[in-house]
């Protein structure tokens, strides 16, 4: 280890004795590139349990020994769709509407152990240079296997009922678990999963870890498409999710499913071994 304060032999002398570098002797981590970033930020964001805003979020990455500032965090943070509890007006993408009904959370201590028993979904929204774009999945909770996606320019309702039909027509689950938002709760929505006769659950208000598996979901299409291949306009983005999607259901291998594949899980190629 190399003593800054040794006055009989200069840093230079002592990081040639040794044979390292001198310019690592001053090396102090600085995060530059994005898509380290929000690793970092997700994990200290998931060890929080959803709890931390971007000042806490700062403050562990300082403590670190990163330099970094708040605003930059707080940005990222907000692409990843990452927010402390804290009192708000509203959310980016979960507007409750007072007028619709809302449903109990069925998923509590639920053993979820075959495909199709559960779908649920969300929506994240994605920054490109001139707009903002919002990502809708579907996604079978056992297998992680993603059902049908989509993206859209807006939040009105009708694209998203538009694409729990098109789920529909391939299959059905005895749960569809979704958050309180207004796109969730409408009228055509409801009436659509209650006329396939599947019950309706929905995450408490607030609590993001009640629909973990499609927060982790988000996650990972940040980290590993968005911020790695960075689209700059509509089709660059449509090119990229389509391109996740396909290696994410059929490639990607997954700790939690012990290494099998979403596509071998949900299709009963592979069993899941707990």
């Amino acid at each position: 280890m190399l003593d800054k304060e040794d006055k009989d032999l200069s840093i230079r002398q002592q990081a040639k004795l040794l044979e390292v570098n001198r310019s690592g002797i001053y090396y102090q981590n600085v995060i530059s590139d994005d898509s380290m970033m929000a690793n970092q930020i997700a994990e200290i964001y998931s060890g929080s349990d959803c709890r931390y805003g971007y000042r806490k979020v700062h403050d562990e990455l300082v403590e670190m020994g990163n330099l970094i500032n708040k605003k930059k965090v707080q940005r990222i943070m907000k692409d990843l769709g990452f927010e402390g509890i804290y009192p708000k007006k509203k959310c980016t993408t979960t507007t409750p509407n007072k007028e619709h009904k809302i449903y109990p959370y069925l998923l509590k201590d639920l053993d979820i152990n075959r495909a199709n028993q559960v779908w649920a979904t969300d929506i994240t929204y994605i920054r490109l240079q001139d707009r903002f774009m919002y990502f809708i999945a579907i996604i079978d909770l056992h297998s992680r296997y993603i059902i049908e996606y989509g993206l859209s320019h807006s939040l009105e309702g009708d694209f998203y009922v538009f694409i729990l039909k098109k789920a529909l027509d391939k299959g059905k689950p005895e749960i569809f678990n979704t958050d309180q938002g207004s796109q969730f709760t409408s009228n055509d929505f409801i009436k659509m999963l209650s006329d396939n006769k599947i019950r309706i659950s929905m995450d408490h208000k607030g609590r993001c870890f009640d629909n973990i598996f499609v927060e982790r979901l988000w996650r990972t299409v940040k980290q590993e498409a968005i911020y790695y291949y960075k689209p700059e306009n509509i089709v660059d983005l449509e090119r990229v999710l389509i391109t996740f999607v396909g290696w994410y259901n059929n490639q990607r291998k997954h700790q939690s499913l012990d290494y099998n594949r979403p596509a071998e899980i949900y299709y009963g190629k592979r069993e899941v071994r707990i």
